[in-house]
């Protein structure tokens, strides 16, 4: 009698597991950036900012907008560490870098403007997003050196583009 209950049960799993799985449903797999990866992109970023006589913040998000590392260079202003959080996670998020954001803000966009509205989103450029070929894995902002923010993510991204294969 046991093994007829303990078929039976089986039997009645694996009925509720086909019946709930969409046909030719897979796990869905990604990539996602190591912390090595994200302390390396921040350290090059602060350097290569330092390397311009600016002290910097950046901020390295994951796919989930959730912080893997923040930096603050020697001598940032205390408001650049938030900056470089929201640029990130907007790069991340609408999966483009902040000056290009910022552009259709300025230029007008309705859908934009009401965007902005929402928590962490900002429209300043020095947000870049963090690709593994052309999926978005994370984002990467910096803040504190007026006009050359996206230059210094860029020194940090090209610093770790082998890595993001």
């Amino acid at each position: 009698m046991p093994v007829i209950r303990l078929f039976g049960s089986a039997a009645f799993a694996g009925m509720l597991a086909v019946a709930t799985s969409p046909a030719g449903a897979a796990l869905i797999t990604h990539k996602d950036i190591p912390l090595s990866v994200a302390k390396t992109l921040a350290e090059a970023t602060v350097a290569a900012c330092a390397a311009k006589g600016y002290a910097v913040s950046v901020v390295v998000v994951d796919r989930d907008g959730e912080t893997i590392v923040e930096m603050r260079g020697d001598d940032a202003s205390p408001h650049t560490m938030e900056n470089a959080r929201r640029k990130a996670y907007t790069a991340m998020t609408f999966k483009q870098t902040t000056a290009e954001y910022a552009k259709k803000l300025n230029d007008g966009n309705p859908v934009v403007r009401q965007q902005v509205t929402l928590p962490s989103v900002i429209a300043i450029p020095g947000g870049v997003p963090i690709k593994a070929g052309d999926t978005v894995i994370g984002g990467v902002g910096a803040s504190g050196s007026p006009g050359f923010d996206d230059d210094c993510v860029n020194a940090g991204l090209a610093q770790v583009k082998d890595q993001l294969q």
